[in-house]
């Protein structure tokens, strides 16, 4: 089974830690959507015909999008693709864009699920960051969309934000628990390079993030919510039972997954490709009925640490069986040596022939996998 991910590369203000392609001008909109039209068309052949069984929209802000727009495209990928009568449809969507007429227009469009952009419940933070949106709307759009029938809802948090309180921490986590969102994505604040906020740290306008702040307040999270009946099935991600993002899941089992839009990435299990990072030539190409892209051919060794991994970010953890199938014994036996500290440390477990992080594992997660590579020759 395949997935579908669509960039939309708009958002009415930059958040101050983003990072991701997007323009806050919506003046190539309308040539975005025609020019989105056209690549639907063109990639048909990606996904060799599987089934689709998840479609994504995500950004940039996909809410912007006029509800005839999100209709066309979501109608277009079920003519050119064979996309599942129960196919999960989530939509990215800030909480100033959520009314009732609007959920209702997605929900007649197909959408099924909704990943709803909070950040935080707190004024202060939302205007540190530069979100567009008030606690009080992230509070009421919540509502609306459980009050429309919208019962498959995430929404993001995030957490090591200068300044962020464990207490003040613990009322969002609270807050959320006490709405039943089924599903909560949090996030680490990351200080990525060329972003507002790195320019902000460097001049002494605002604090760096501690990373002591940041591994205890996720610690207190995975308490916190495993208390409250979520599985934390990947490091950044918690679900009630059944309340899974299956279109991210896909991501973490290595299933394929086509990517449209600027600067998206596709997947085909063997090499991966990623659309142009800008508007304009996005355009352009498609007016030229070309998709200008980039690819690259994965080698065994990438693959193998693309596998370790993604796959040690999730609560089913690295298959051994997997590895010798795939990659050989010598592999899993390579592994397993290169695992014996972290084993040692009990930041490591084998269960069931997985080897999956503990709870403190978690903290270490990033390092843990790289020293499981195989290294490049």
């Amino acid at each position: 089974m395949a997935g579908i991910y669509i960039h939309i590369p708009f958002c009415r203000k930059a958040c101050h830690y983003c990072n991701f392609h997007f323009s806050t001008s919506l003046r190539l909109k309308n040539d975005f959507v025609a020019a989105l039209l056209k690549e639907i068309k063109l990639r048909y052949e990606y996904t060799a015909g599987e089934p689709v069984h998840t479609i994504y929209l995500g950004g940039g802000t996909p809410s912007l999008l006029s509800a005839h727009e999100l209709a066309s495209i979501l109608l277009s990928i079920r003519q050119q693709f064979p996309v599942e009568a129960d196919a999960e449809i989530t939509l990215e969507a800030n909480p100033d864009d959520i009314s009732i007429p609007q959920l209702e227009e997605w929900r007649d469009a197909g959408v099924n699920r909704l990943s709803i952009g909070v950040q935080s419940f707190f004024d202060a933070d939302l205007q540190w960051m530069n979100r567009a949106h008030s606690a009080e709307q992230s509070l009421k759009a919540i509502k609306d969309a459980q009050r429309e029938g919208f019962t498959n809802i995430t929404i993001d948090l995030i957490y090591g934000v200068p300044g962020l309180t464990d207490e003040r921490w613990q009322k969002n986590v609270n807050t959320a628990i006490e709405l039943a969102i089924p599903h909560i994505s949090c996030y680490a604040l990351t200080v990525e390079p060329f972003t507002a906020l790195e320019k902000m740290i460097d001049q002494k306008k605002t604090s760096d993030v501690i990373p002591e702040d940041q591994a205890r307040q996720f610690s207190l999270l995975m308490q916190w919510l495993k208390a409250a009946g979520y599985e934390h099935y990947e490091i950044s991600n918690f679900a009630k039972p059944g309340f899974r993002s299956r279109h991210n899941s896909s991501y973490w089992q290595g299933k394929n997954y086509l990517g449209l839009g600027p600067s998206a990435h596709s997947f085909n299990g063997h090499s991966r490709q990623w659309n142009i990072a800008n508007n304009a030539l996005y355009i352009q190409s498609l007016d030229d009925n070309l998709v200008n892209f980039e690819t690259e051919q994965l080698t065994p060794t990438q693959q193998l640490n693309e596998y370790i991994m993604i796959s040690l970010r999730t609560m089913q953890g690295i298959s051994l069986i997997r590895i010798t199938e795939q990659f050989g014994e010598q592999e899993t036996e390579r592994i397993l040596q290169d695992a014996a500290p972290a084993l040692h440390a009990e930041r490591l477990m084998i269960q069931e022939q997985h080897l999956r992080l503990t709870d403190e594992g978690k903290l270490f997660a990033d390092g843990i996998a790289a020293s499981l590579f195989h290294p490049a020759s």
